[in-house]
């Protein structure tokens, strides 16, 4: 009797402990929630292309360059329209941050001109957030002369050189 009672009490235990560890499936691929799942990566995809284009035409928009004097990183009046057009890219797409890179010519130490190109940089933030971008959406990045756009040895490579860029980003 008391084996009897025994082999009872162990085939309860054993049926309990299959019933409690069976865990529920969640939603995914193969469960028949096949096609919610496939729209929900259907349209997660669709937004992503659509933040890729959009990126894609505020960097054209974005992309015109501003030029400086030598050794100065005074802002010319060239440059502040170029800007002030900035300030539009920028206000008709919100979700876009911009980078400025702030360049040099081959002139001068490299420790000075990272210097340079970081005031370069600066002054176009400035200007930008002076007219309403916020500070927030702006960074700098100085790369001295390590990024000669033209890599002749005259005044007009230099010329050339001594710029800021603008690059958008998400």
């Amino acid at each position: 009797m008391r084996g009897r009672i025994l082999s009872l009490f162990l085939v309860v235990l054993m049926v309990s402990a299959l019933g409690v560890g069976c865990a529920k499936k969640g939603a995914g691929p193969g469960d028949g929630t096949d096609a919610s799942w496939e729209e929900q990566e259907r349209q997660r995809l669709e937004k992503e292309r659509q933040l890729r284009e959009m990126l894609g035409q505020a960097n054209t928009e974005l992309s015109q360059m501003v030029y400086f004097a030598f050794d100065s990183s005074s802002l010319t009046p060239e440059a502040r329209q170029v800007l002030t057009r900035k300030v539009e890219v920028l206000r008709k797409y919100p979700q876009v941050k911009l980078v400025i890179e702030g360049h040099c010519d081959e002139r001068g130490t490299a420790e000075y001109n990272l210097a340079l190109g970081e005031r370069r940089a600066q002054a176009s933030a400035q200007y930008l957030v002076n007219l309403g971008v916020e500070a927030g959406r702006i960074s700098t990045v100085s790369y001295g002369k390590e990024r000669p756009l033209d890599p002749g040895h005259g005044e007009s490579a230099w010329a050339k050189n001594r710029r800021d860029e603008f690059r958008g980003t998400l």
